[in-house]
């Protein structure tokens, strides 16, 4: 089967970054890949240089089906909440790739890494779980350059997902990565495809000296 095709150069890579959920091919994932990809997250930038993440790599059969069960009855909630010509939109598009990547990385954040007194997060305590975010960016973006894909899953209950792969007290799942191999990468994002949002250009976002400006 024909895989998408690897790139290493950085703008091309941030560009052609998609979250995926359909073009998985089922294949495994290559470990020299799987361990560069991981090197890259832990290469990330984290407050007073507490590295507050880990990576709970889930290739058992069983805990990916537990979890898809478990997303998909989250999907039918939020489907649920939603006016009918919303819900139409929404039924066509697919969330997870949990089965089909068959590889699940859940990535955590210990707010306690780095012990009590943690340079940079006395004034604002998210930092760390910022951090977090930088190290999925980075393992997202290296994914990419591998030719893999990476789905974020984002339907499921924080207790859920913890009791599932046996986090200590404390410890919080802020990502199941669906990571793999993929068929192809879509040139443009599910969302905006089937019309459910089109997204901003950058002059929208950007403001100079102050929001009101």
């Amino acid at each position: 089967m024909e895989q998408a095709i690897p790139s290493t150069d950085l703008y091309d890579v941030i560009a052609r970054r998609r979250d995926v959920r359909a073009e998985f091919s089922g294949e495994a994932v290559d470990l020299g890949q799987l361990r560069r990809v991981l090197e890259a997250a832990h290469h990330a930038p984290s407050v007073g240089h507490s590295q507050p993440w880990d990576f709970v790599l889930v290739f058992d059969d069983g805990t990916r089906e537990a979890f898809a069960e478990h997303v998909e009855t989250e999907r039918q909630t939020f489907a649920a909440d939603l006016p009918p010509e919303r819900r139409a939109t929404f039924e066509k598009i697919k969330v997870e790739g949990i089965r089909e990547s068959g590889l699940g990385v859940v990535v955590t954040y210990d707010e306690s890494r780095g012990g009590q007194h943690v340079l940079g997060r006395h004034a604002i305590a998210d930092t760390g779980l910022y951090s977090t975010c930088l190290a999925i960016q980075n393992l997202w973006l290296a994914a990419t350059a591998e030719g893999l894909g990476v789905g974020w899953v984002s339907f499921y209950r924080e207790e859920f997902l913890a009791d599932l792969v046996g986090l200590p007290d404390g410890v919080r799942p802020v990502a199941w990565l669906c990571l793999g191999p993929v068929t192809e990468l879509q040139e443009v994002p599910d969302l905006v495809r089937h019309g459910w949002r089109r997204g901003r250009t950058l002059d929208e976002a950007v403001h100079f000296d102050s929001w009101r400006a």
